[in-house]
């Protein structure tokens, strides 16, 4: 039950949070990567993973670093948006790892033409009023890429083996 619950709640409330915060600020804080980091052992332990899973969704947890960090140098995503790609990634493991990749990438590109095309309407006056608002409506802001990785984890958690573990406990 509490690999059930930190998979249903614990794990989509903080990607509910750090999309919520990335698209109010631009900013993911560490204390919600950090929480999906920590809650990960508790799941790997509740669920009875071996020792080799645990070992393979750190792995992909690493990659998904080396990824992000990548895209961060770059200069494509922010370093909130690195870590919390990593930290999914370590979630979802090998198996979902390029599959939540792709989806991702695809939920990025559909939020980055979204935010675009609303940057060219003009707001109306009770949105304008909103600081974060205004932020997301200038043109010189980057986008909450977070919403994005929030978004696919959230396509994909339903399928993903994590979610099989979990029901299966």
């Amino acid at each position: 039950m509490i690999a059930e619950i930190l998979v249903l709640v614990a794990l989509p409330a903080l990607l509910v949070a750090a999309a919520g915060w990335d698209l109010a600020s631009f900013t993911i804080p560490n204390f919600l990567t950090l929480a999906l980091l920590a809650a990960f052992p508790l799941f790997a332990v509740a669920a009875g993973l071996t020792l080799t899973a645990i070992g393979w969704h750190l792995l992909a947890g690493l990659v998904g670093l080396g990824l992000g960090f990548t895209l961060f140098a770059l200069g494509w995503i922010g370093g909130g948006d690195a870590k919390l790609f990593a930290a999914v990634a370590l979630w979802l493991g090998f198996k979902d790892l390029v599959p939540y990749a792709l989806v991702a990438s695809l939920c990025g590109g559909a939020l980055t033409l979204a935010i675009m095309v609303l940057r060219q309407w003009p707001l109306p006056a009770l949105l304008a009023r909103q600081s974060w608002v205004l932020r997301l409506h200038d043109e010189d802001s980057g986008i909450p890429y977070g919403v994005a990785l929030a978004a696919a984890a959230f396509f994909l958690l339903p399928s993903s083996e994590i979610f099989r573990v979990a029901a299966a406990v």
